[in-house]
């Protein structure tokens, strides 16, 4: 996954956007269908990159291998439950969010 130097500033400018997010308030985004999960081996801001470049056969492969997925309700249960606390970062129009936590 090698990144060229205008990567490096969006994932630079991405990084300083990245947030702790409580469930309550991604549950609008989820709603939306907007809020995508992002596993934990990853390097959330890096994926960010990607769906912000838009890198299709890159996301493709995570989507295969279940590293990044749409939020699913099971898991919207589990963190609405637990009044989880996210990381996130939006590459418009998605929300990623990472639980840590698990």
């Amino acid at each position: 996954m090698a990144m060229n130097a205008s990567d490096d500033e969006l994932w630079t400018k991405l990084n300083h956007e990245t947030a702790r997010i409580t469930w309550q308030e991604l549950q609008p985004h989820f709603a939306r269908g907007v809020a995508v999960r992002v596993a934990t081996e990853l390097d959330l801001v890096q994926v960010a990159v990607y769906m912000a470049r838009d890198d299709r056969a890159m996301i493709a492969d995570w989507m295969r291998s279940g590293q990044i997925a749409p939020v699913s309700v099971e898991e919207a249960h589990v963190w609405h439950a637990g009044n989880a606390v996210l990381w996130a970062v939006v590459a418009a129009p998605w929300v990623l969010v990472q639980d840590r936590a698990a």
